[in-house]
């Protein structure tokens, strides 16, 4: 989504704030929201509004069982474009909840914004008044590491997360849903796992060409890290030493 700017950085949180599977979704704060500020803004109470909010109310009905939606809403002069994902293990109930939660934080956060995104743990949504389907959301991205270094050589740790994630960004590419977790054994005690996903208004091979852009940015966010993820508006890749999927 070319009109949606946030600055590149490195955003740390501990895993307590990560793992928050336990609290309800009403209660757990976003990972991260950019409203857009490229596209203009509008007023309350006007067609633009109401468009918005068809568009926010088509998002969440329509969630198909692969957990995604896609919308436009066309009220003239108006015009708006959608997508709402969730994470490819959450239970279409979890789903459903996060996303309604999602349309009504930004809602709050970006009331009469054009254009905003808005990313969870568990699903993301994004909106902009022109169309963005199908296109690489470059500029929408931002990092989480575990600031733990890792007790193994970091050049090798760094060529395993490297493999196993290029191994499930193919995997990835070739499914419906589009994503794709696993595990590979680094020592006898130790395991790496992973997982990739995109947007599914992408085609197979874009979501490769964004998967592939995510891994070779890895390193320079999270280099010998014990955990890391790139999070974007159209794909995101994850790895950790312990296992976060609930498979």
């Amino acid at each position: 989504m070319s009109n949606i700017h946030i600055t590149y950085f490195i955003f740390i949180l501990p895993f307590t704030f990560l793992l928050q599977t336990s609290l309800r979704v009403s209660a757990v704060p976003p990972l991260y929201h950019s409203c857009s500020s490229t596209t203009g803004n509008f007023t309350s109470n006007t067609i633009y509004e109401k468009n918005l909010n068809t568009l926010l109310d088509n998002l969440q009905r329509d969630i198909s069982p692969l957990r995604f939606s896609r919308a436009v809403s066309r009220i003239r002069p108006s015009l708006f474009f959608g997508i709402a994902l969730c994470r490819g293990d959450v239970k279409s109930s979890k789903c459903d909840a996060c996303v309604r939660h999602a349309s009504i934080e930004l809602r709050k956060s970006c009331p009469y914004n054009k254009g905003a995104i808005i990313w969870y743990d568990d699903c993301l949504l994004k909106y902009l008044d022109q169309s963005f389907f199908g296109k690489i959301d470059s500029k929408n991205k931002f990092y989480l590491l575990n600031v733990a270094n890792v007790s193994h050589d970091p050049n090798l740790f760094n060529q395993e997360v490297k493999g196993l994630l290029s191994k499930l960004a193919l995997e990835s590419a070739n499914t419906k849903e589009l994503f794709s977790f696993g595990k590979t054994k680094l020592d006898e005690f130790t395991n790496l796992y992973g997982s990739t996903q995109c947007t599914q208004d992408l085609s197979n091979k874009v979501c490769k060409i964004c998967l592939d852009e995510a891994i070779r940015e890895l390193p320079s966010c999270c280099y010998g890290k014990r955990g890391g993820r790139i999070i974007g508006g159209s794909c995101n890749v994850r790895y950790e030493l312990y296992p976060f999927i609930n498979s």
